[in-house]
């Protein structure tokens, strides 16, 4: 019996090891792209993920407050940025395949498969990428503590899937567009041309998920008749805990397809 797209979202979900998850959600995603292209779309089914996925015993995940600070300057620095770093991008891969599973009720177009499917093998490689940085500086994803926050937002929106694409793609990922271009200088500076690679190829891709979340969000209010200016605003603010942070890459953001009075009204104290 054929295995539907939500059953093998869960399978990733289900799945412990951090490179074992995204090796599987590399082989996922390219069994749903070689049925597609063989005009045969596996079917999209329904499934019961779980409400947080399965992660590997390191690292300890701490309350945001209590993650050490370290300083980029220094090699142990750039380590738990890039430590950080790889802990965002395995996150994200659970994000878009719990996004696959968990609305695999609403009735959308194949592309919107194809789309999310493609941003979880991204996340997959890119977190590969990043650990094999950390492991040539001798280090390893879980040698350090790390954000145990992140999965918030998907709880947090786990039956409203416009709220997920607001919040997930459009508020967290487009984060990731205004700071990575300062983490790529840092690691330029220290010489290390293996993660200004691997930070540049994610800066890269990461505008195609932002813009997926912006385009699907998009076609959720004109099917249901909503400006989605003023939804968004309501949406971020409902939940989104505390308020949007400048400088924004307003250049990048746009490519992604959000205007500044997206953000901007949600910054600050406004």
């Amino acid at each position: 019996m054929t295995q539907t797209l939500t059953e093998m979202a869960v399978e990733v979900l289900t799945t412990a090891d951090a490179r074992e998850k995204c090796r599987l959600s590399r082989a996922q995603a390219a069994r749903w792209f070689a049925a597609r292209e063989a005009g045969e779309t596996l079917p999209v089914g329904t499934a019961s993920p779980p409400d947080r996925p399965a992660r590997p015993d390191r690292p300890e995940l701490l309350d945001p407050r209590d993650v050490p600070k370290r300083k980029p300057g220094s090699p142990e620095g750039r380590a738990a940025l890039l430590h950080a770093v790889a802990h965002i991008e395995l996150n994200a891969v659970d994000l878009h395949w719990d996004l696959v599973a968990r609305f695999g009720h609403v009735p959308m177009p194949a592309g919107f498969h194809d789309d999310w499917v493609r941003a979880a093998d991204e996340e997959s490689k890119h977190f590969g990428l990043v650990a094999d940085c950390l492991e040539a500086q001798g280090s390893h994803y879980g040698a350090l503590p790390a954000h145990a926050g992140m999965w918030r937002a998907a709880e947090d929106t786990a039956d409203d899937l416009i709220g997920r694409l607001a919040v997930v793609p459009m508020v967290l990922e487009a984060r990731g567009l205004d700071v990575t271009p300062q983490m790529i200088g840092i690691f330029r500076k220290s010489g290390d041309a293996g993660a200004v690679a691997a930070l540049e190829t994610i800066y890269a891709e990461e505008v195609g998920h932002v813009a997926y979340g912006s385009k699907w969000f998009n076609f959720l209010c004109g099917r249901g008749d909503l400006d989605p200016k003023p939804v968004f605003h309501d949406l971020v603010r409902r939940y989104f805990h505390g308020a949007l942070k400048p400088p924004f890459n307003e250049e990048k953001r746009a490519e992604a397809g959000i205007p500044p009075d997206f953000y901007w009204p949600l910054a600050g104290n406004n």
